[in-house]
């Protein structure tokens, strides 16, 4: 690690390319290459090499959400590491899980390094969203977070427009493509982790179990968030193949036709957050979201066909590409300590339906497809409940539409 410790206001004079915006776009890019090439050949992979139904694959995502579930662990692991570095540390574990996710084609062996993946994965997460809320300035940062999404999206664009050209015309196989996308994860990783100095941010984060009522309102929206997202990202890729009959490449070009559009739209929503603020936009989404769900059901109860459900799972990501406005809205909101430790809360809780759900749903799967789509656009419809108490103009003080009307909650 590079043992320079630089304090935030101190980075400005750094060369445009070493500084913490710079590396929290390099980090962006780095986790989609190895996470979005393994959810790419997931389904595919998992039928074909391990025979798995809806039931398997649902048990598969519930110990894949585990460590989700368990990142309020990162409160205690940042007393004795750096964010900074625990991000590098779990960015790795990610990158050589993936690498090796072909060598182990069975139930056991899938859960295991799917297991291992996760924690790479959850606890990336966890610290990279407290480091752009600690990093990005309260009136830049939805207009970065769009364009952080967009560089997201941009890596996995490459890496899934590279499988299209290359996997059935060089016949690859899923041990190859796995071992490359971990393996440029690691390299990417190594090169941030010597190539930038540790940045100091101006506020000390709060290392202890951090849980204050004013923040209701946003753990709440965070339950909902990952009960709804978790019954999108398993089934909805699952059905194209189960269903539709989808193959890698098709599965692939879905998710570029999706991350092509990511990439035009997620700055301009970054925009769009800045100028029309959170309330609206999580608004937006939320009713997008729940006529999403309700069409995906009809696909089952009134025999819909595969373009529309190819179209409605390009709509669904531009829809949760508006998530980040959740995260502005807790910045506003937030004592400048309490980030680092909300952030692991908020991923707990983001988590708490995860690890049940996709078990649960998974037997429903097998006899009622459609009532999985319907359950998560009541979910949804229950998110916009939610986003209406959220005020025009969230600070501390005002954070819900109810706060102007109370005293200051003890915290």
């Amino acid at each position: 690690m590079y043992r320079t410790k630089l304090p935030l206001a101190e980075a400005r004079h750094l060369p445009v390319w070493r500084r913490p915006t710079a590396l929290l776009f390099l980090m962006a890019a780095a986790m989609p290459i190895a996470f979005a090439t393994w959810s790419a050949l997931l389904n595919n992979f998992v039928i074909e090499a391990a025979g798995f139904t809806g039931v398997e694959i649902g048990w598969l995502h519930t110990v894949r959400e585990i460590p989700g579930f368990l990142a309020i662990g990162v409160i205690a692991i940042i007393v004795f590491v750096r964010e900074q570095v625990l991000a590098m540390i779990s960015l790795l574990l990610l990158g050589v899980a993936t690498a090796l996710t072909a060598w182990f084609p069975s139930f056991g062996g899938l859960l295991f390094m799917t297991l291992l993946s996760s924690i790479g994965f959850h606890y990336y997460e966890t610290v990279n969203q407290s480091l752009q809320l600690q990093w990005l300035p309260k009136d830049r940062a939805p207009i970065v977070l769009g364009r952080i999404v967009a560089v997201g999206s941009g890596a996995s664009l490459l890496a899934y427009g590279l499988l299209v050209l290359t996997w059935q015309s060089f016949d690859l196989s899923y041990n190859f493509v796995y071992m490359a996308a971990g393996g440029t994860c690691v390299a990417l990783t190594l090169f941030a982790t010597f190539a930038y100095p540790q940045f100091e941010a101006p506020d000390p984060q709060v290392k202890r179990f951090v849980l204050k009522r004013r923040y209701w309102l946003y753990y709440a929206l965070q339950f909902m968030s990952g009960a709804r997202r978790q019954i999108f990202v398993v089934f909805a890729a699952f059905m194209m193949v189960e269903r539709f009959g989808f193959e890698v490449h098709q599965v692939t070009g879905l998710f570029i036709a999706n991350f092509v559009a990511n990439m035009a739209f997620a700055p301009l929503m970054g925009i769009a957050v800045a100028r029309w603020g959170e309330r609206r936009a999580l608004i937006f989404e939320y009713v997008g979201l729940t006529a999403v769900f309700l069409a995906y059901g009809g696909i089952y109860y009134f025999g819909w066909g595969v373009v529309l459900a190819a179209a409605l799972y390009i709509i669904n990501h531009l829809f949760f590409a508006l998530a980040f406005a959740l995260k502005t809205y807790f910045q506003k909101i937030a004592d400048p300590g309490d980030i680092a430790p909300t952030a692991a809360v908020a991923f707990t809780i983001n988590h708490i339906a995860a690890v049940f759900l996709p078990a649960g749903l998974g037997y429903l799967w097998v006899t009622s497809p459609g009532s999985v789509f319907i359950a998560a656009a009541c979910m949804a419809a229950g998110s916009l409940a939610l986003a209406l108490l959220i005020p025009r103009h969230p600070e501390k003080g005002n954070e819900t539409i109810f706060s102007h009307r109370l005293p200051v909650a003890a915290e």
